[in-house]
């Protein structure tokens, strides 16, 4: 299934994930074929088991499939070396987990900045400026992730995923540790990022009032591609997930 949308950020094709051998082994993904679109915030949604993050950890360059090609635009990071990989996650790719992964030791600023530190690359102040503004952190830059709230540090991680303008973020379930106020702050955070700023966003979540923020469900069950939603709410999120589980 492929979004409407002809620019393609990000695409699996016949993309097969298996771990383990013989007896043991779990096909997590079964030959996925699947486009997103630039400038699109698509979620994922599907049952536990369903290879939600499997598929998005494999379309990030952060898991490696058993066959089949991903691309990012029209790079197949499936070809590259290991070396070549890292470089195409720094520059191209964003990820916000679900855990924050802050460096405790940093401040709030030195975390939002570390991929460009790391890629010797100059901050973009005015960008940075306009990220941290739009996150609401401009008086907690000089804190340190033990003196921010839950909240807070997941914005951090969110401005850190886009401060470096990839061409892609990718969320796993970004609101799972987050109450539902700074949930909806960092999910109004992420839909102003595509709108205002024409980023190209894929989040993974079981939250059907957190996937209403996207353009567009792709839904996963049993490893497969079984079905989409364009111009989602949460009531019709909810009836397609009743209908899945019948």
């Amino acid at each position: 299934m492929s979004d409407t949308i002809a620019k393609v950020a990000a695409r699996a094709d016949t993309l097969r994930k298996v771990y383990g051998e013989g007896d043991a082994a779990v096909e997590a993904l079964r030959g996925i074929t699947v486009e997103f679109g630039s400038g699109r915030f698509t979620a994922i949604m599907g049952a536990s088991g369903s290879g939600k993050s499997t598929l998005l950890h494999c379309l990030a360059g952060l898991d490696v499939p058993t066959s089949g090609h991903v691309f990012i635009g029209d790079i197949d990071i499936t070809t590259l070396s290991e070396k070549r990989l890292t470089q195409l996650r720094r520059d191209k790719v964003g990820f916000v987990f679900q855990a924050f992964n802050l460096i405790p030791t940093l401040t709030a600023k030195e975390n939002v900045t570390l991929p460009l530190d790391i890629a010797g690359r100059d901050v973009d102040e005015a960008w940075f400026d306009s990220v941290v503004d739009t996150v609401r952190l401009r008086d907690r830059l000089d804190h340190r992730p033990a003196e921010l709230s839950g909240g807070q540090q997941q914005r951090v991680a969110a401005a850190r995923a886009l401060v470096s303008r990839p061409e892609i973020v990718f969320a796993d379930e970004p609101t799972g540790n987050l109450d539902s106020k700074a949930g909806a702050e960092l999910l109004t955070f992420l839909r102003g990022a595509v709108d205002d700023h024409g980023q190209s966003i894929v989040m993974v979540t079981h939250d059907a009032n957190a996937a209403s923020y996207s353009d567009r469900i792709v839904f996963l069950a049993d490893g497969l591609v079984v079905d989409e939603m364009l111009e989602p709410n949460t009531e019709k999120i909810l009836d397609r997930l009743k209908a899945m589980e019948a």
